[in-house]
């Protein structure tokens, strides 16, 4: 069975049974407790807690998908039979619609009668109580009586085995019920009746829902027969084009160079970018040690742009982002450029030590942008007396000094604002600030004008000293764009234009026009902020505030200066006067 066909059986046997299939999410999660979505429900979290409304939203309490996922701890133990950095969650979910006697018969129908597994081959596991939580006797009761699972093949087991915990620090949680085929687990469903708080205690759910989920990968690997995911035709070509076009390259190596090229495209075409913080750090280590393998094993062919054609190929029809092939690409080639000059720079100045300490990989990589990952790869025997965790205690030093520094800079007492994009240490500063904070809606407003739709932001930072308005964007700006767009921001200002804010519903508030840019969940009822007449505004945009109540308190714009902060992404420095 193809993969692309368990993929639709598996969506086409659950709308059968009343679910909506609904699409993956980006593996930018709006759960700002986690880089990357790691489990099919990290976007249905809201309807487990009742903060969104599913009937509304997609029609049905029950739900579908087959969810693209990113885990970053699994990154060194790609190469072996069965860790990757990418992968596939087939799920479905419900919200009030049903409970443990349909998820466990519908689990095992389609198992055996869409798979065709012989129910010989099937084991279970059930919870067995602990911590205040009972025995999941009911899941027992479904399986041994009514589907007729010998109670030898049914093992009990307590919270480590048969308990999820929520994907952040709180959530929807419960027991589990895992069906196994030949001693391997295929699929995990959660009962989530309860919801951990932060302080680890849990509380009873008014309404209890359905979490599961099944590697797709791991599924397909004992639907197609073959000894490990690598040999699956999820990969099965893309390795062959690696193999064909680098030689002879151990296997090891083969399997980590098409993971990492896999996951990568697969970032890149959810839109981040390569930095040196968070998502845009984990993307930058995978780019980066693909280029290391080239650069180590000697490989001549550009392996990334045969990779996206691939992927295009054989995930298109399932994910169409991955068919913008062009601005993957681009990413791809500025980030080349960038590490080859950081990669000639690093290693002249790796040169001059005969041993590497934490403190001196850290300034290498502060310097040069080399991460300790690379270095392991590069002079693993200059090293070798350290090891990423003392690298990391470094890294968490130089924080702390960061931190430090910003508390001596507002006097040591703390903010009088600090939203993490807006800083003031006084009113004066907070005068200022408000300011500042009031004018990326023009810029916002002037970029798009000036360079097009396709530019929003991706992040803003705030103090009296300083503001930052980060977009997308591919390349510099030219002097005559620059220009244009401050010109735009300080006629907007001389209007007087009246700044102030609605609240209305989300789905009224996107009907408005009003952008919103950021990964994140926004209530049902939103604050909108109009700049200008109403029925034809300057500005709309979903905006937590604060600002001016008109324009001409702004003062003169200035752009101090434009950079680069990532492929794909710009950097404006503005003040105002």
């Amino acid at each position: 069975m193809k993969s692309e066909e368990i993929r639709k059986k598996f969506l086409e046997f659950f709308k059968e049974k009343g679910h909506a299939i609904v699409p993956s999410s980006s593996l930018v999660p709006d759960d700002p407790s986690v880089l990357f979505t790691t489990a099919g429900m990290q976007q249905f979290k809201p309807y487990y807690t009742g903060k969104a409304d599913p009937i509304k939203d997609f029609g049905s309490k029950n739900a579908t998908s087959v969810q693209k996922c990113v885990r970053t701890s699994d990154i060194d133990e790609v190469g072996d039979a069965t860790h990757l950095t990418f992968f596939e969650m087939l799920g479905n979910f419900s919200f009030g619609g049903y409970w443990k006697k349909e998820a466990i018969h519908w689990g095992y129908e389609f198992i055996v009668e869409i798979l065709g597994i012989n129910p010989d081959r099937i084991t279970v596991s059930i919870f067995e109580g602990e911590k205040g939580v009972p025995e999941d006797k009911e899941s027992f009761e479904i399986w041994h009586k009514e589907i007729g699972i010998p109670v030898d093949k049914i093992k009990k087991a307590g919270r480590k085995d048969n308990f999820w915990g929520p994907t952040g620090n709180e959530g929807p949680c419960g027991p589990t019920t895992e069906i196994y085929v030949d001693g391997v687990e295929v699929w995990n469903i959660v009962f989530n009746e309860y919801y951990q708080k932060s302080d680890k205690s849990l509380e009873k759910l008014k309404v209890q829902g359905i979490d599961t989920g099944m590697g797709f990968e791991r599924l397909t690997v004992m639907l197609q027969g073959v000894p490990d995911v690598y040999e699956t035709d999820l990969f099965h070509s893309l390795i062959s084009k690696i193999r064909e076009s680098s030689g002879s390259l151990e296997t090891k190596v083969v399997r980590i160079l098409a993971d990492h090229l896999r996951a990568s495209i697969f970032i890149i075409a959810d839109g981040v970018r390569p930095l040196n913080k968070e998502a845009g750090y984990v993307l930058r280590r995978l780019l980066r040690r693909i280029l290391v393998y080239g650069i180590k094993y000697d490989i001549h062919a550009d392996l990334f742009t045969l990779a996206v054609e691939e992927i295009s190929d054989k995930f298109g029809k399932s994910y169409p982002e991955v068919k913008n092939t062009k601005e993957i690409l681009n990413v791809w080639l500025e980030e080349k450029s960038k590490f080859e000059k950081a990669l000639a720079n690093g290693l002249k100045e790796i040169e001059n030590y005969k041993e590497i300490t934490a403190k001196d990989a850290f300034y290498i990589y502060e310097t040069f942008g080399l991460p300790f990952e690379l270095l392991e790869e590069l002079v693993p025997a200059k090293i070798k007396n350290i090891n990423k965790a003392d690298f990391d205690d470094e890294f968490k030093k130089h924080q702390e000094i960061s931190r430090a520094g910003v508390e001596k800079k507002f006097g040591g007492h703390g903010l009088l604002m600090d939203t993490g994009e807006l800083k003031a240490g006084s009113e004066e500063e907070m005068d200022k600030v408000v300011r500042l904070h009031t004018t990326t809606h023009l810029l916002q407003k002037a970029l798009r004008d000036v360079l097009g739709p396709e530019v929003h932001q991706m992040g803003s930072d705030i103090n009296a000293e300083r503001a930052r308005f980060d977009f997308s964007f591919s390349r510099k700006l030219t002097e005559e764009e620059l220009a244009k767009i401050g010109g735009i921001v300080n006629e907007a200002i001389e209007k007087d234009l009246p700044v102030y804010f609605k609240e209305m519903p989300q789905e009224q508030a996107k009907m408005a026009g009003a952008l919103a840019f950021f990964k994140q969940k926004y209530p049902e009822i939103v604050r909108v902020y109009f700049i200008g007449d109403e029925k034809h505004p300057f500005s709309v945009e979903f905006c937590g505030g604060p600002h001016v109540d008109n324009t001409l308190k702004i003062g003169k714009f200035k752009i101090l200066k434009q950079e680069a902060v990532g492929a794909g992404a710009r950097r404006i420095k503005y003040t105002v006067e």
